[in-house]
């Protein structure tokens, strides 16, 4: 066990103390979970970075890093459907893009492929956190430009870019599938 599996570790645990202060409905919880849970996904680049600096990747920090940012999104996109701020069809694309791309990731590491983040995965994860804050805090904001919500705006393009960074990880892909051998 290095410090990076420790900040991973801490951010999975995290999460149960995110979605407890949103199920209490108490004072301000909108405003605590939002901190709980950018202090979760900020710890995303602090472990990555660490376990990279002090040369301690370890096979347990690579599978618990990804299963933590999964476990955070999705956590928090499944929660949002139940206060009604995110329609169920919208965190049916998320959560299965996360799961598309991790049995994508599982199939090709069996044939020596290793499929890293790309930009769009990075612009994909940025783009969540920012819409899940925004929909926990100013969810009752109603900016309107050209007619349409700013936030429901912010929401389809977050969508929009998540499909496209999962499609982008089978396009790399498209070898194991078109030489399955």
């Amino acid at each position: 066990m290095n410090i990076a599996n420790t900040i991973t570790l801490v951010r999975i645990s995290m999460i149960p103390l995110f979605l407890a202060i949103l199920l209490v409905k108490m004072p301000y919880s909108n405003i605590l979970a939002a901190i709980i849970f950018l202090l979760a996904a900020g710890t995303d680049g602090i472990d990555g970075y660490l376990a990279r600096a002090r040369k301690e990747v370890t096979n347990l920090g690579k599978f618990l890093d990804p299963l933590a940012d999964k476990l955070l999104i999705t956590s928090a996109f499944i929660y949002l459907v139940e206060l009604n701020r995110v329609e169920a069809w919208i965190a049916i694309i998320i959560v299965a893009r996360e799961f598309a791309v991790t049995g994508l990731r599982t199939l090709v590491i069996d044939k020596g492929i290793v499929i890293p983040a790309n930009k769009w995965g990075k612009i994909k994860t940025v783009l969540q956190v920012i819409v899940v804050v925004i929909l926990l805090l100013v969810y009752d904001l109603n900016v309107k430009i050209m007619g349409f919500s700013l936030i429901r705006i912010i929401l389809y393009i977050t969508v929009f870019i998540t499909a496209l960074s999962g499609i982008s990880y089978f396009v790399k892909a498209k070898e194991v599938f078109l030489n399955p051998k």
